[in-house]
């Protein structure tokens, strides 16, 4: 798996914030297969800093309605990347806390 098939996306939410306001944890959706380790190298390779730990969780889909038509979004993987003191990842400079 490539180092960019890993990382899919930043997660900006209210929670993401506080989270790296307090705590230096950035959010990232990630692939479903990815593994803590996986995770960990890509993050250092594509931001170029030093990641402490990991953790990771399953999102369960929704169901979601259309009319009459029912059916489900899919699960997905989201990780919680803890930074060494003192560096960040300039994708999260212009939101704020």
């Amino acid at each position: 798996m490539m180092l960019q098939e890993v990382v899919k996306r930043p997660l900006i939410t209210e929670k993401a914030e506080r989270n790296r306001a307090a705590s230096r944890s950035f959010a990232f959706e990630v692939h479903r297969e990815a593994t803590k380790i996986q995770v960990k190298q890509a993050v250092e390779k594509l931001f170029n800093v030093h990641v402490l730990a990991v953790r990771t969780a399953i999102a369960r889909g929704k169901n979601k309605r259309v009319g009459k038509n029912s059916g489900r979004r899919p699960n997905w993987k989201k990780a919680f990347v803890t930074l060494k003191e003192g560096e960040t990842i300039a994708l999260f400079e212009g939101t704020s806390a």
